[in-house]
């Protein structure tokens, strides 16, 4: 026969403290739930509704299974499901609803409000008490006025809103209840009920003040406590009366006050109005207590608008109250110019003029001139900001040094003038890179002296210079006038300084002459060196196989370096997709030079390889090369080629820009120069690192460039050298080295 399982479900009291309902224990009690079964032998399994009440249930076979919680839990309420089953027929299940009961302890929150009424007669003061409490079921509040209960239909301006309802488990309930003048007050907090709001209205004059603490006390069942309450007031901010602007002199000691009011009473917190410019700590604000801004040792830039506000107020929800405190600080002018060499023909006039570009107070209080150190008997009329003293005449009586002392009654500075009519020094230009040896007498040798005047026409016209020689560590001086006709300004004036004793160094000064007398002078030193015979070119190949790379050196000038290197010191960690892998022979024992276009270079950094220096055989020349340029970041290949004459001039002759892809490609530039010359490699890196530049086999032969093309990106000639024109996309400088008509 079939035994379908039958439950009975018993709730068994067995709590802690307290009395329950059924259905409902007090929060931390002790739940018993039990299933009776019939027949036995069936399987019994606990659950839970809203919650995951079935972590301490299990299934089991055990007769009369019971439940069991140990000190239960608000979040462990709801409904509980006894399911017993057997195998035969339908399951048997069971249900009941535990409500779990509890009370926790009141919380009390107090603030208080001021707002006008009636114009500012009379101000509104309502203190708020609110209670709040969380409670099943919901909590029922009564409020006492001592031992008297507080109501609407009893208490005279006590206005009771519509009730708070809250429904929620679990729930909090609050009551609330304003009053204008503290007394004490009692909070009861009973089991159950309805949260209302009170709200008791009373004007009071302005002028009335409200007692700083009052007595509060609740209760609920099982809980009484009484505490002291301060009463809160907004708080408003003031600057002191005569403190709302502060005049300090730099260096001294500044106290910025603001005035605050409030219970609590709230910290001042300080900023400069203009939000970008922080604090003299280095910080953006400063919260101070006392509502002081302490400063010391104050410098011009503290100068400005400073902001007092309340800082973020508890138990209020408005705007921080601020105040404005303006810092003047005093310091001594700032006056331009500090020097100024002031040159002028005789008898022209001069007017100097001191100007006070800062200062606080800016405004000239007193100025004072002197010429020579000694006081001027009647200084001119003073202006706003500035004092000015008029020259009549530049004479030698009155050349010399003037100054202005400034004072704006705080301090005092100074502009110095040095008034003169005499002439500015000569500046040396380029002289001939060797001494020319003489003729006459082989153990001596000549010079070729050359300069500029600088500023001729700020005097009088340069009527001749005196030249000075003298042998390096003898005392003798050699002394020469040199005429001059006209000076004009950039003009090149040269003199050869001969029978200067081999290998004899000397020291050269030159002065120039007005009718004012001697100018400033120049010196300069000349030593002697020995004459360089210039190499011809040759047809030979320059390939960088030797470590000395056929003469070429490093320009000193540029930004980095050429490198040497072949395929088997090159850097294995170098940059892919840029640079050649061997050199133009293939073999990785070939050397070739390369700019290196990775960290630390930039876009436009240059780097110059120089030639010897080349001595003209013939009328024209071929400079050939091979170039390797590939990668993205390629920038530009230049070829220049450096004359020297009576100066160095630098033309560039051939350049090339861009990824020509991954292989060697030959160039051939014409050139013609008119005397002894060097050529350049100038490499440019471009916009990133992948941008390696390459070059090798270069060649210097006399003669015209191959006249068919070569290839695609093959130079063509210049314009105007004899060469006829190669087509290609190569772009090549336009200029010709006719340096002889324009050095003439």
């Amino acid at each position: 026969m079939e035994m379908i399982c039958v439950l009975f479900l018993s709730l068994v009291p067995a709590y802690s403290r307290g009395q329950g309902v059924y259905g409902k224990r007090l929060d931390g009690s002790t739940l018993v739930l039990s299933c009776l079964l019939l027949p036995w032998g069936c399987c019994v399994r606990w659950t839970k509704t809203a919650g995951s009440a079935s972590d301490k249930f299990q299934e089991t076979s055990v007769l009369n299974e019971t439940l069991r919680i140990e000190k239960i839990q608000r979040l462990q309420g709801g409904r509980y499901y006894c399911k017993a089953e057997n195998g035969v027929g339908v399951p048997a299940i069971k249900s009941i609803r535990v409500d779990v009961q509890y009370l926790d302890e009141p919380v009390l929150t107090v603030h208080q409000t001021i707002s006008d009424v009636r114009g500012s007669f009379y101000q509104e003061k309502t203190v708020f008490l609110r209670c709040t409490v969380n409670s099943n079921p919901p909590a029922r509040f009564i409020w006492k006025r001592g031992a008297e209960t507080l109501s609407h239909s009893q208490d005279n301006g006590v206005d009771i809103y519509e009730p708070l309802y809250t429904q929620d488990v679990p729930r909090q309930d609050a009551a609330s209840i304003s009053l204008s003048v503290p007394l004490t007050e009692t909070c009861s907090v009973l089991g159950a009920g309805t949260a209302v709001w009170y709200q008791l209205y009373t004007f009071l004059p302005q002028e009335s003040v409200l007692p700083s603490h009052s007595q509060l006390s609740y209760f609920v069942p099982g809980f009484h406590q009484s505490l002291f309450i301060s009463l809160l007031v907004p708080p408003t901010i003031s600057v002191p009366k005569g403190q709302s602007t502060i005049t300090v002199r730099e260096g001294s000691r500044a106290e910025l006050q603001c005035e605050v009011r409030g219970k609590p009473k709230p910290p001042i917190i300080w900023s400069r109005v203009d939000k970008e410019t922080p604090m003299p700590s280095g910080t953006m604000t400063v919260e101070t207590y006392d509502g002081k801004l302490h400063l010391e040792s104050v410098s011009r830039e503290m100068s400005g608008t400073y902001k007092c506000q309340t800082a973020r107020y508890n138990g209020f929800n408005i705007r921080p109250r601020e105040a404005m405190v303006q810092l003047n600080v005093q310091f001594p002018p700032v006056v331009e110019p500090a020097f100024q060499d002031v040159r002028q023909g005789m008898g022209r006039s001069v007017t100097l003029r001191c100007t006070m570009l800062k200062g606080s107070p800016m405004k000239v209080a007193t100025s004072v001139w002197r010429f020579n150190g000694t006081l001027l008997a009647q200084p001119p009329a003073e202006q706003q900001d500035y004092s000015e003293l008029k020259v009549d005449s530049v004479s030698r009586e009155t050349s010399g040094s003037y100054e202005c002392s400034i004072s704006n009654d705080v301090g005092v500075s100074a502009c110095l003038f040095q008034v003169s009519a005499k002439a500015y020094s000569p500046e040396f230009y380029y002289d001939t890179p060797n001494p020319t040896l003489s003729q006459k007498q082989s153990k001596n040798y000549s010079y070729i002296l050359q300069w500029t005047q600088k500023e001729p026409d700020a005097v009088d016209p340069i009527l001749k210079y005196r030249l000075e020689v003298r042998q390096l560590a003898q005392r003798n001086i050699i002394q020469t006038f040199i005429p001059v006709q006209k000076m004009e300004k950039g003009l090149l004036l040269e003199h050869i300084l001969l029978n200067l004793k081999v290998p004899q160094s000397y020291e050269v000064r030159l002065t120039p002459i007005t009718s004012f007398g001697a100018g400033d002078m120049a010196a300069r030193i000349i030593r002697y060196m020995e004459p360089i015979n210039y190499p011809s070119p040759t047809d030979n190949t320059c390939r960088f196989e030797d470590e000395k790379i056929c003469g070429f050196v490093q320009d000193k000038m540029d930004n980095f370096d050429w490198t040497r290197q072949n395929a088997l010191t090159q850097n294995p960690k170098r940059t892919v997709n840029t640079g050649p892998p061997t050199d133009i022979s293939g073999t990785p024992e070939g050397y070739y030079m390369f700019i290196e276009a990775s960290r630390p270079r930039v876009t436009g950094d240059k780097a110059r390889l120089i030639s010897p220096l080349y001595n003209i055989t013939a009328k024209y020349y071929c400079v050939s090369f091979y170039y390797h340029m590939y990668g993205k970041h390629i920038g530009s290949l230049n070829l220049l080629v450096r004359v020297r004459n009576k100066r160095a001039i630098d033309t560039q002759v051939w350049s090339l820009s861009g990824n020509r892809g991954n292989m060697w490609q030959q160039a051939h530039v014409p050139i013609n120069p008119p005397g002894p010359f060097q050529i350049i490699f100038e490499g440019v890196r471009g916009t990133s690192y992948e941008g390696d530049i390459a070059i090798d086999d270069v060649t210097l032969k006399k003669g015209d460039c191959p006249r068919k093309p070569i290839g695609p990106n093959k130079a063509v000639a210049l314009p105007g050298s004899g060469v006829p024109a190669q087509h290609g996309p190569c772009l090549c400088g336009p200029l010709t080295f006719f340096l002889y008509v324009l050095l003439r």
